[in-house]
């Protein structure tokens, strides 16, 4: 039985391999990874009715966000840098761009034609943890990889993306 409605010879889900991100307009050049995922977790609120003290009713409570940690090799490209920077400025907290340091990215995934399978906007990021460079070692054999981290206050489907019609 068919998984997909387009394409009813597919079978296969999609790889997590061919993905972009993308923010003030541009794919980001050079990631090789994205962790942490889009993960929402809704806390549970627990309470019991005075009448019946056997029994727990459950409800939701506030809902929170995990960050995304996007990683990729060291190179001259300074776009992880200057994010950062509008965080936290070693000139001091003066030099923070309050107006412009929250960004929404766009999280764009692939087929293994390079056609946009799924995308998914995430609101209101800030780059929490920037590592310019990573350990170094005389021994390894090995690429520089910088990391930042990402918090952000929610996202959703882009619904307009629809499944594509393979061949």
């Amino acid at each position: 039985m068919a998984q997909f409605s387009v394409n009813a010879n597919r079978f296969d889900p999609y790889k997590n391999f061919k993905f972009r991100v993308k923010w003030d307009g541009q794919y980001v050049a050079g990631l090789s990874k994205m962790s942490g995922g889009l993960k929402r977790t809704t806390k549970v609120v627990t309470h019991r009715e005075g009448g019946d003290p056997s029994t727990s009713r459950k409800s939701p409570g506030p809902t929170d966000y995990d960050a995304i940690t996007l990683e990729r090799g060291v190179t001259h490209d300074t776009t992880f840098e200057a994010w950062a920077d509008l965080v936290h400025n070693f000139q001091g907290d003066a030099l923070m761009s309050l107006k412009n340091f929250r960004k929404d990215i766009l999280v764009d995934v692939f087929n293994e034609q390079g056609t946009k399978v799924l995308s998914y906007k995430v609101y209101r990021c800030w780059v929490s943890e920037y590592l310019a460079l990573p350990d170094l070692d005389a021994n390894a054999n090995a690429v520089m990889i910088q990391h930042i981290k990402i918090e952000n206050e929610g996202w959703e489907r882009d619904t307009s993306v629809t499944e594509p019609q393979e061949t």
